[in-house]
């Protein structure tokens, strides 16, 4: 197939060279798309379907695989009749008389295994080859979950364009696979449509980026940008982030209250004319008195329109009061008339003085700077302890000297929406959203005005001092409140010991939620070892080196203070590691993790030291113990915890 593209020649079908760059654009684009993956195979399954009227067969696959005669060899995992691969079972056979999945090792086939939906005396059973599957050490990036998509999984994965999905999903119920997917599968069901407004995917920092980069591209889409909220608005302010804001100043920046102080401001430099607007055209002079300028200025402002496109509407509306009064007097002005007048001079003067440009960056600026303006533009809103909070002890001299924070980066960004509308994406999918502040939701909400969403978190994990007290306030900052939440509670990744472990936190830290479940039983999976004070990090070493003895990646997750003394130990002891994101080999399997950085990022064994520290690197306990449960759920087969502290109440009854 790729050969065929490559071999197509455009020389006499383009009418110029812009046609004919647009289309080996698309040409390489396909030839992209069609590259061989060693190691991915091309079918994981077959579906043998009962005559209707004529009995079928169907090889699933990661994408669609036609012959040299252009029939179907390999049906694409998204498409229609691929569905009943992940949904049928013996009580809901859905038309299918067999399924055969297929093993696989380092991309040769090795296994098959059938299940025969329409015996009766076949009885349900969990399939070895999907638990082998989804048991498969994590060496690498994370991977495609198209061969292990469970029904519940594939009912959000196919939901449709227009719909907003938000996924409460536990740890290891693969949310943010599912996330990747739906993409996949929107850009395989509406291609043209996201083709011309764009998909976007959103995760909580570049390390976690670096280890989901590689899902979409291993099915055929290459065209999913993924960023950062940080990195996002960023880009689109121009404004540099250096600063840091402490807990406090950042919750009230975040605070959606930020959005009316923000408006305010942003309208505070319109201001009602005093003098009439005075235009000369040839030998007549027209002049539109200060109230009725003033009446214009006031159903500008009442309208609620973006200040930008009301400041481009006024010298319109000044020049159609000029042109009444020349109709009143018997000339007949044309549009052409109209433009001439609303670049008069005086006009464009009259609208500098009432409506002035607003540059977003320059007003957060003195937002944040100037105390009186501050109260002035949130009075009722902020309290003085508040606007304390957030006011810069040592303003900046100017925007590219200012120690903008990401909280600040994102009220500019929202300032330059009250300014000029923020362009709308198709698609946009948010992961980690629970630790997103209500100002950041509306960022994102922006960015799919017109399009759909989904929104993939855990409220359990939330670690930040702003994070999302419920999904539905969070759809509504998002401009979503009409969205479907859907929960996912079993999980396929963390093994049910450590699942139960971790999940002793739970009354602690989101008593509303239901405990999360696990279908595998790894007996042994969970190991808690204490160790004297000045033993610890020896300790720390040792598991490490005992866990390097298993197969698979292996993830040393400490609180951040605690990083540098285990870097340090590890190098005396001979023990190569990696930072997070940077992608395993067979000489480099483990990764030191700072413990603010875990989330999101899975290891087939993970050793985790002193529970304890990650608690107490967190200003309050809730947020502790949030942190310290991320941490315990990122195991796929083995979690060691080694501690020297006592541990948290509510892990250490029966430790």
């Amino acid at each position: 197939m790729r050969e065929d593209v490559e071999a197509l020649d455009i020389r006499d079908v383009t009418a110029n060279w812009v046609n004919a760059e647009a289309l080996q654009h698309q040409i390489d684009a396909r030839v992209a798309a069609l590259a061989d993956l060693a190691d991915t195979p091309l079918f994981f399954g077959r579906l043998d379907l009962a005559p209707d009227p004529e009995p079928a067969r169907y090889y699933i696959g990661r994408r669609h695989v036609h012959d040299a005669d252009g029939d179907p060899m390999v049906i694409d995992w998204r498409a229609p009749v691929s569905q009943p691969f992940y949904r049928a079972s013996g009580r809901d056979p859905q038309g299918v008389e067999l399924r055969r999945r297929f093993g696989y090792t380092g991309g040769e086939l090795t296994a098959y295994e059938d299940e025969r939906l329409t015996d009766p005396e076949e009885a349900e059973r969990v399939s070895a080859l999907l638990r082998r599957e989804i048991e498969r050490p994590r060496v690498g990036p994370m991977r495609d979950i198209v061969a292990t998509i469970q029904p519940e999984q594939d009912e959000i994965v196919r939901t449709g364009v227009e719909g907003t999905v938000c996924v409460q999903g536990a740890p290891g119920t693969g949310k943010t696979a599912v996330g990747l997917h739906r993409v996949a599968y929107l850009l395989y069901a509406h291609r043209e449509r996201l083709a011309r407004s764009g998909t976007l995917v959103i995760g909580p920092n570049r390390s976690f980026l670096r280890y989901i980069e590689q899902v979409l591209p291993a099915l055929g889409e290459l065209s999913v940008r993924q960023t950062t909220v940080e990195d996002l608005v960023t880009a689109d302010t121009g404004v540099t982030v250096r600063g840091v804001d402490d807990p406090e100043a950042a919750r009230i920046k975040g605070d959606a209250r930020m959005a009316e102080v923000l408006r305010r401001a942003v309208r505070a430099g319109v201001t009602m004319p005093t003098e009439p607007c005075v235009v000369v055209r040839g030998s007549r002079r027209w002049r539109i008195p200060a109230y009725e300028l003033e009446e214009i200025v006031r159903e500008l402002l009442d309208r609620g329109i973006r200040h930008g496109a009301a400041r481009e509407a006024l010298p319109r509306r000044i020049a159609h009061a000029v042109l009444t009064r020349m109709e009143r007097a018997g000339e007949a002005p044309d549009d052409r008339v109209q433009d001439a007048v609303a670049r008069n001079a005086a006009v464009k003067a009259q609208v500098k003085a009432v409506w002035p440009e607003v540059d977003p960056a320059r007003l957060v600026l003195r937002l944040l700077s100037d105390a009186d303006f501050l109260a002035e533009c949130s009075e009722g809103i902020l309290t003085d302890e508040e606007r304390k909070a957030i006011l810069w002890t040592k303003p900046p001299r100017g925007v590219r000297s200012a120690a903008w924070s990401v909280a600040d980066a994102v009220l500019v960004d929202e300032a330059g929406d009250l300014v000029r509308r923020t362009p709308s994406l198709g698609h946009v999918v948010l992961d980690e959203a629970q630790d997103l502040s209500p100002m950041q939701y509306r960022a994102v909400g922006r960015r799919c005005a017109t399009g759909s969403a989904t929104i993939l978190g855990d409220l359990a994990q939330g670690t930040t001092p702003w994070a999302t007290a419920s999904w539905a306030e969070a759809l509504s900052h998002l401009g979503k409140p009409d969205a479907a939440v859907e929960e996912l509670t079993q999980g396929f990744r963390v093994p049910r010991e450590v699942i139960a472990y971790a999940s002793r936190l739970l009354p602690h830290i989101a008593p509303g939620l239901s405990e999360a479940t696990s279908i595998r039983d790894a007996a042994g999976s969970l190991r808690v070892r204490s160790a004297r004070v000045e033993e610890l990090t020896g300790a720390v070493v040792d598991a490490c080196r005992e866990a390097l003895e298993r197969e698979g990646s292996i993830g040393l997750i400490a609180a951040d203070a605690r990083v540098p003394a285990l870097a340090a130990a590890l190098n005396a002891a001979g023990l190569p590691h990696l930072a997070p994101g940077t992608e395993t080999d067979a000489d480099a399997r483990l990764t030191l993790v700072p413990a603010t950085l875990a989330k999101g990022l899975e290891y087939d064994h993970v050793v985790l030291d002193e529970p304890a520290a990650v608690v107490d690197g967190e200003p309050d306990e809730r947020t502790g113990l949030r942190r310290l449960y991320v941490a315990l759920t990122r195991a796929v087969s083995g979690l060691t915890v080694v501690h020297a502290a006592p541990l948290p109440e509510p892990l250490a009854g029966g430790a």
